[in-house]
C-alpha cells in the first residue's frame, strides 16, 4: 500500500504540495516577527549591484521566455511564470523601497504601468502555453 505522501497530487508528489503548504503556514508568523523585529531603515552595502543585478536576471528571464516562445519549448509556461514573479517582486519593491515622495510615486506609475500589466501578460503567456501543451 503507497503512502499518502507519494501520490501525485495535480501531476506533483504529495509530499512536495506538504512542504510548500508547510513553508506557507510558517512564512505566517515569520513574517509577523520581522515585522516587529526589523528596523524601518537600515542602510546596505552594494544597494546598486542588488537592485542592477536583480533586473538583469529579470532581464534573462524574459529573453529566455522569447526564446523559448520562438522554439516552442516545453519550458515556456515556467519561464513566463517566472517573469511574472519578477515583474510583481520588483513592483513590490520599487514602491516600498523608495527613498522619497518621488520616487515613490516614479515606483507606483511604473508599477500600474509596466511591471503589472506586464506580469499580466506573462500570466496570459503562461496559461496558453499550458493550455497548448494540454491539448497537444
Amino acid at each position: 500500500m503507497r503512502s499518502r505522501l507519494s501520490q501525485s497530487i495535480g501531476g506533483a508528489p504529495a509530499w512536495t504540495i506538504a512542504l510548500l503548504g508547510a513553508a506557507a503556514v510558517a512564512l505566517v508568523p515569520w513574517s509577523i516577527v520581522l515585522s516587529t523585529q526589523l528596523p524601518a531603515h537600515h542602510v546596505v552595502r552594494h544597494w546598486d549591484l542588488a537592485w542592477a543585478g536583480f533586473d538583469v536576471g529579470m532581464a534573462a528571464v524574459l529573453a529566455a521566455t522569447v526564446v523559448a516562445a520562438l522554439r516552442g519549448s516545453t519550458w515556456l509556461a515556467g519561464l513566463a511564470m517566472a517573469a511574472a514573479a519578477m515583474l510583481v517582486c520588483d513592483a513590490w519593491f520599487d514602491v516600498v523601497t523608495s527613498a522619497s515622495a518621488v520616487d515613490f510615486w516614479v515606483g507606483l506609475v511604473s508599477a500600474l504601468l509596466v511591471e503589472l500589466p506586464l506580469a499580466v501578460v506573462c500570466i496570459l503567456v503562461s496559461r496558453r502555453a499550458l493550455r497548448v501543451r494540454r491539448a497537444g
